[in-house]
């Protein structure tokens, strides 16, 4: 199978501008002491704007070629994971993100249990994901089908469903725009 992202690794921060942080600094309750860990941050392009408000920021992807490039950014600590499978011990991290990755995880669920079984208590996770119920995501959805890239896109309500089947309720946020935000306090 291709590996998209050692492919685009180079190249990625340069094609793929980051969201505004504002709406991931407020969702995570930002600024806060501890570390916050970024799942599938690839290149860090989105965690590291938001660096200044942590005191530490773990970059997890399962692209090597990514995480070098994340190297180039300040004070990051970048580590090849699988979501499936975190190499931290329970309740690590104060605050957790995943921006735009979820649909790219192969076990999503199981990937979920992991961000949550990290998630210190009182910590928050954020999944930023494209909102699947939008023609233009649709769209994205096709192309990533096409160039045979595995992603399994779900509505944020599934998201949120999935959360719930591991006993946390999560909240929905969305502005009309191409993404939709999944929050959960632990």
């Amino acid at each position: 199978m291709i590996d998209h992202f050692d492919f685009l690794a180079s190249i990625y921060d340069r094609v793929i501008p980051p969201p505004s942080p504002a709406q991931l600094q407020q969702l995570l309750r930002l600024p806060a002491t501890g570390t916050l860990l970024d799942v599938g941050g690839g290149t860090g392009r989105v965690s590291s704007l938001l660096r200044p408000m942590v005191d530490r920021l773990v970059i997890a992807d399962f692209s090597r070629r990514m995480l070098h490039q994340s190297r180039q950014k300040s004070d990051t600590v970048p580590l090849q994971a699988a979501a499936e499978r975190l190499p931290f011990p329970e309740a690590s991290f104060e605050r957790i993100l995943v921006v735009d990755a979820l649909h790219h995880f192969h076990q999503q669920q199981l990937a979920l249990g992991e961000l949550l079984r990290v998630l210190k208590p009182g910590g928050w996770l954020v999944i930023e994901e494209p909102d699947i119920n939008r023609f233009a995501v649709k769209l994205v959805a096709l192309a990533e089908k096409i160039m045979l890239m595995g992603s399994h896109f779900h509505s944020p309500r599934e998201i949120s469903q999935m959360i719930s089947a591991h006993g946390f309720e999560a909240t929905i946020t969305t502005n009309g725009s191409f993404a939709a935000w999944v929050s959960v306090t632990k």
